[in-house]
């Protein structure tokens, strides 16, 4: 049995979730499938836990699959081969409406790569390169082909897609795909910051907001505006509704407590 394969740190309010495969490149293996499908269901579960970082241990961010696992590596599916379900980690599209941000510390690739297109923020060192290689061994690319199209421009999205070459940070980031660019020392560094700030918002009414702004983009107007008035008398009703408003005519910061 190998050592831990996924780090859960806790910190405050931030959960910092590592890929911890770093003598085998990150790559995922059965045993880390599991641990990171525990580690998720840990923080969308913990109502402590209102931001995730995702990153790699080492110089690597994730290596993809493990070629030497590779059923594994995709998680325990039941069911008939028509019958299997396809949401069952984060990468395939688990939903998760607290704020996640992806630490990019080197290599991205595949499996990596379709787990930071669910992120909200990607932070990048300028080491790092995101790549989707699959189409040069014969194999296509699901999720990614799903995603990436949504998020950026088309020719954008087909040059991550169709080529299967490494991608610069600078180059990810000129796509839009990228938020930020910044040194690999200074990495963690920033994507703490950046939780940071996020937890001086409601972390409840973050929720709210990433869930409408998710799933109205499948919606017509009428009935994304009509979802989105609900969501909003639904978090109108939380205590943190109520701290905001008498901390906003008492002129003080509030005090969230996520509920």
């Amino acid at each position: 049995m190998e050592n831990q394969t996924v780090l859960y740190e806790q910190s405050g309010n931030i959960v910092t979730i590592t890929y911890n495969r770093p003598n085998k490149q990150n790559a995922i293996n059965g045993q880390m499938r599991k641990e990171l499908n525990d580690a998720w269901d840990k923080f969308s579960e913990d109502e402590t836990a209102w931001v995730a970082i995702l990153t790699g241990s080492g110089t690597t961010f994730c290596g993809g699959a493990d070629l030497r696992d590779p059923s594994g590596s995709t998680g325990d599916f039941k069911g008939t081969f028509w019958e299997k379900p396809t949401i069952n980690s984060f990468e395939s599209g688990k939903e998760i409406y607290k704020p996640v941000i992806a630490a990019v510390n080197g290599p991205c690739v595949g499996y990596g790569l379709t787990a930071v297109t669910f992120c909200d923020f990607v932070i990048a060192s300028d080491e790092s390169t995101f790549s989707y290689p699959e189409v040069t061994i014969g194999i296509p690319t699901i999720v990614g082909a799903i995603r990436l199209p949504k998020k950026l421009n088309w020719s954008d999205a087909m040059e991550f897609l169709l080529l299967g070459e490494p991608i610069t940070a600078e180059r990810a980031h000129e796509m839009g795909f990228v938020w930020k660019v910044c040194s690999t020392d200074e990495l963690m560094k920033e994507a703490n910051k950046l939780a940071t700030q996020l937890c001086r918002s409601a972390p409840l009414a973050i929720r709210a907001t990433k869930e409408v702004a998710t799933r109205t983009q499948n919606m017509g107007w009428i009935e994304a505006v009509r979802f989105g008035e609900t969501m909003r008398i639904v978090a109108n009703q939380t205590e943190d509704a109520t701290e905001g408003k008498t901390a906003f005519k008492e002129k003080r910061k509030p005090k969230w407590r996520g509920n």
